[in-house]
């Protein structure tokens, strides 16, 4: 009996962790309505989460390319089929690899700031005299975060992907014998010829990039707002944003890419 209680335990507090992020995020969508108030602290968040996270994930997103190219092309090579090799990358990057490179690294490092400055508000109280001052934490702390976290992602991609299949290309050319033109005019042929306005690898991709980004914004708050304990419990409280994101980030894309690829 005492396993059961200690499932039962653990089971019960992952739930009402998840309906507490579940709140957290509806509350912070109603509070849009209130953003006039708050257009400029949402310009700071968003400078915080996309420019000063811009040099890393370029970097990280560059040398993805570049493995996923040179990875792929030593295969190809062996049956003489490297024209595709600018495909290949393209599509992969595109519809995998540039959102989950641009939300992990979100989430290590925009959502453990996030988790880390509102734990720190929470144990000191300051969330506390918020409410005292009938200002909503949601309204002042979470909605300018989740909104800034959710247009960053998307734009971090589209740059991710753009990054990232040039860095394919310089290793197709410089060590698979690829020349520059014909793996670029293969990848851009592979992301124009489903016949619609936006293909959907770039669709799908940025839709998964929204979701990464407002669940990063919504798990990482939360985490914050729950903080107790002291630095102890900050500490913890990021360490469950950013494992709690980055579990969030593989399970959604699996069921989007799902989604897309089976059902739509």
């Amino acid at each position: 009996m005492n396993i059961v209680t200690a499932v039962g335990r653990v089971v019960r507090e992952r739930a009402d962790g998840a309906g507490y992020v579940c709140d957290l995020l509806l509350r912070s969508l109603v509070a849009l309505r209130r953003l006039p108030r708050r257009w400029r602290f949402s310009l700071d968040m968003a400078f915080n989460a996309g420019v000063r996270s811009l040099p890393v994930t370029l970097v990280v997103a560059a040398f993805a390319g570049a493995i996923l190219a040179l990875q792929t092309g030593i295969e190809l090579r062996r049956f003489g089929d490297t024209a595709v090799l600018g495909t290949i990358t393209a599509l992969s990057m595109c519809r995998e690899m540039g959102p989950f490179i641009t939300g992990v690294i979100l989430a290590a490092t925009v959502g453990s700031s996030m988790a880390a400055e509102l734990g720190t508000m929470k144990v000191s109280d300051e969330v506390t005299a918020l409410e005292v001052m009938s200002v909503d934490p949601i309204d002042y702390l979470v909605m300018p975060r989740v909104l800034a976290l959710a247009l960053m992602c998307p734009t971090l991609t589209v740059l991710s992907n753009l990054v990232g299949i040039y860095g394919g290309s310089i290793v197709a050319e410089q060590n698979l014998g690829v020349s520059r033109d014909l793996f670029w005019i293969s990848a851009r042929e592979a992301l124009t010829t489903s016949g619609t306005l936006l293909p959907k690898e770039i669709y799908a991709g940025l839709f998964k990039s929204l979701v990464f980004g407002t669940t990063i914004a919504a798990v990482s708050c939360a985490a914050g707002l729950r903080a107790s304990g002291g630095a102890l419990g900050v500490g913890l409280a990021v360490q469950a944003a950013v494992r709690n994101s980055v579990i969030l980030i593989i399970i959604f894309g699996f069921v989007i890419t799902w989604f897309f690829y089976f059902l739509a």
